[in-house]
């Protein structure tokens, strides 16, 4: 969606201070970028013979400012809020022998880019 509403001189409605003259589009994606969350999977891999290995993504994240995460099974079954994203990694890897467990980032932490 485009739609951005129109500019006021007073206080931002949360507290903050108003936005300032400029481009309001780009300032909104900007804000919205750096605020974002981080998306990550937890994907499991097990070894199947002769030291190959396969994979499945288990579960789809979001990581918070504050460090805390959202985790869902990719079946829908099981929903986490977590300390940290890495303890989700000890859910999914703790299932069967042999499984082991990892985070992987969607994006890089480098949110300058708009």
């Amino acid at each position: 969606m485009n739609d951005v509403p129109p500019q006021h001189s007073g206080a931002a409605p949360h507290g903050g201070p108003a936005p300032f003259p400029g481009d309001f589009d780009q300032e909104l994606r900007a804000m919205v970028l750096d605020l974002a969350p981080r998306q990550f999977a937890v994907v499991q891999t097990w070894e199947v013979g002769d030291g190959e290995q396969d994979g499945c993504v288990a579960a789809w994240g979001v990581a918070y400012e504050d460090g805390s995460a959202e985790v869902v099974s990719t079946d829908g079954v099981r929903r986490f809020g977590l300390a940290s994203p890495e303890r989700a990694v000890r859910w999914f890897g703790v299932k069967k022998e042999g499984v082991a467990a990892r985070l992987v980032w969607l994006a890089a932490p480098d949110r300058t880019t708009a």
